[in-house]
């Protein structure tokens, strides 16, 4: 399928950027399944609008705006119904150290070792703003301008939980940091 420009065909241009949407959709989701239906909701949206996309434009932050807009309908639709089922992290942990016949998933190989577990539970206390910032802005290196044209809101809004949310990760790993010997001691 080629898109408004011949050569920037959905295959070549969007597909590409499936692991990052991916690794947004398991901070936002913070499930594995339910990330899984949120990138794929992304990726049939994209493609049904495909013509829509400006060549020459950042697809990425395109397909995050996506995400990001799918999820909260998803938040939502949720809301409204009343179907919330609260995620029991002590069985989620059990289940993924556990059985060693269920296949590894390598979007999670990845972020286990990148972050270490201090670092991960961090970002997970985080608030949902705050960490939808420091996602598209710290580790899907986005500008403000598109992470504020992804979460729908102004540029203002975005430095200010970007800011909140630095700050709270900030206290959170300062130990962790000096244990590591990533930060000198205060004299």
């Amino acid at each position: 399928m080629t898109g408004p420009a011949g050569e920037h065909s959905f295959e070549l241009v969007a597909l590409p950027l499936m692991d990052q949407v991916m690794t947004t959709a398991l901070y936002l989701t913070r499930n594995q399944t339910e990330a899984e239906d949120l990138v794929q909701e992304t990726y049939l949206r994209a493609y049904r609008f495909w013509e829509r996309f400006e060549p020459g434009t950042n697809c990425r932050a395109w397909l995050l705006t996506i995400a990001h807009n799918q999820f909260r309908n998803r938040y939502r639709e949720k809301q409204r119904s009343g179907n919330q089922v609260e995620l029991d992290e002590n069985l989620l942990d059990a289940e993924t150290a556990g059985d060693s016949a269920e296949p590894v998933d390598p979007e999670q190989l990845v972020l286990s070792q990148m972050l270490d577990e201090e670092v991960e539970q961090a970002m997970r206390s985080l608030p949902a703003d705050y960490l939808e910032a420091v996602l598209l802005v710290d580790l899907q290196e986005l500008t403000y301008e598109e992470a504020a044209d992804a979460m729908s809101c102004p540029v203002g809004t975005v430095r200010s939980r970007l800011s909140r949310g630095r700050r709270r990760l900030h206290a959170a790993l300062l130990e962790y940091a000096r244990g590591r010997g990533l930060v000198r001691e205060e004299k």
